[in-house]
């Protein structure tokens, strides 16, 4: 039997989705977290509470940890963790990415300095400090741009600017953002910088990956059929199998291989999110974890495996290269938060669940809890999935079941 330290953020909404695999797998688990509320959800009685923000306290805990019973595996389940996993797996010895790595993925302006390096396409880009007067450089940027923080995720704090003052303004907003405590902490000197990138136009696509032994095996490229121009980039919608042409998937699968080893990223799951045009594929991001969210309940695999099944016997050294996707195409809509305020009620979810070609919805977000849209904010109200016969069936299933519903926020 493998034992796996998986490590989890309070936040996180993966625990249950890896916690099933491992149950699956007849793996023994252990679950890492930076606070209790995480561990008792796990229903693991193997716990340990790891410190994510002092990754040196973290490791003496994970070390410590293995002394009494070594680990086969330390799989990061998410952005929160990906740092300390990497940095357990180099100390105890166990498969993983470079630390070097999975910071690269982290920091927005150390991924661009790499692919830029390596000639992969991605857009120009600027670091600026939050500190400095930043009206010159809104009269000498080219617009469209895009300003974002360095180091947060989930479309959190990214915004088009298209003029100097539309600039200036997108500034002052992330700038907020950044001055949360709670943010702040995390990013240390990063909460004072943001990154200043050019707009790439085009359709966006996701690509789910893993990584063996340095080479990318695509495990689904997701179709983003709702226009992502800004001024916010909020995501809805994701289907599979793409409906782009061939030689446009090659493409997103090639600049995506070479994106990843760029950065030295060799073992574990990858997230591209890509723009595609007339001039070719653009990367801009990829992440060293799987799709975020309740998302990967829409990917399926040979034998009914499921994305975290995948990722654990290949972080135990298993060999997942011959499992493949199923064929059905599915899809999930991440239910967008209309404005700011107190959720209130949700109206017609029986309604949209009755829709056909819908799987399920799930509402993750509770009754009487805060809620904030794009950019300030970095959740969603909920998931939903479908499955259809064609791709263009599951978008219509998804923005069918989307009109029944109605959140009621005061």
């Amino acid at each position: 039997m493998h034992r796996i330290l998986l490590l989890m953020a309070t936040r996180t909404y993966r625990s249950r989705a890896f916690m099933r695999a491992a149950r699956k797998l007849d793996a023994e688990v252990v679950v890492g977290s930076e606070r209790r509320q995480a561990l008792a959800r796990a229903r693991s009685g193997n716990t340990i509470t790891v410190n994510f923000r002092r990754p040196e306290r973290a490791i003496a805990q994970i070390t410590e940890a293995a002394d009494e019973q070594p680990f086969d595996a330390i799989v990061g389940v998410d952005d929160d963790t990906t740092m300390v996993a990497a940095m357990a797996a180099e100390a105890l010895g166990v498969r993983h990415n470079s630390v070097a790595a999975v910071r690269a993925t982290r920091n927005k302006y150390v991924m661009r300095q790499l692919l830029a390096s390596a000639a992969v396409p991605s857009p120009p880009f600027e670091l600026a400090s939050l500190d400095d007067d930043l009206t010159d450089l809104a009269f000498r940027t080219p617009y469209p741009c895009v300003v974002k923080p360095v180091f947060l995720s989930a479309s959190r704090g990214v915004i088009r600017a298209d003029n100097p003052g539309g600039f200036l303004s997108a500034v002052e907003r992330v700038r907020a953002i950044l001055q949360d405590p709670e943010v702040a902490a995390a990013g240390a000197e990063d909460a004072r910088r943001i990154m200043v990138e050019g707009f790439i136009p085009g359709p966006e696509v996701a690509l789910e990956g893993i990584m063996i032994g340095g080479r990318l095996k695509m495990l689904a490229i997701f179709d983003k059929p709702d226009p992502l121009d800004g001024p916010y980039f909020e995501e809805t919608i994701y289907v599979t199998p793409s409906r782009l042409p061939v030689e446009g998937q090659t493409r997103v699968c090639d600049v995506t291989a070479r994106a990843a080893a760029a950065l030295g990223l060799r073992e574990g799951p990858v997230h591209a999110e890509l723009r595609v045009n007339s001039d070719g594929a653009w990367v801009i991001e990829i992440a060293a974890r799987s799709i975020g969210g309740l998302c990967s309940d829409t990917l399926e695999f040979s034998g009914g495996m499921s994305l975290e099944e995948m990722i654990l016997l290949n972080a135990v050294g298993a060999d997942v290269s011959r499992f493949e996707r199923e064929q059905q195409p599915s899809g999930v809509m991440m239910l967008p938060i209309p404005r700011a305020g107190t959720l209130h009620a949700v109206h017609g979810l029986e309604d949209a669940k009755a829709a056909p070609g819908i799987v399920d919805v799930t509402v993750s977000i509770p009754i009487g809890a805060q809620v904030v849209p794009l950019p300030e904010g970095n959740r969603y109200l909920g998931f939903m999935f479908a499955r259809g016969e064609s791709p263009e069936r599951v978008e219509a299933a998804l923005r069918d079941a989307h009109r029944r519903l109605t959140f009621e926020i005061v």
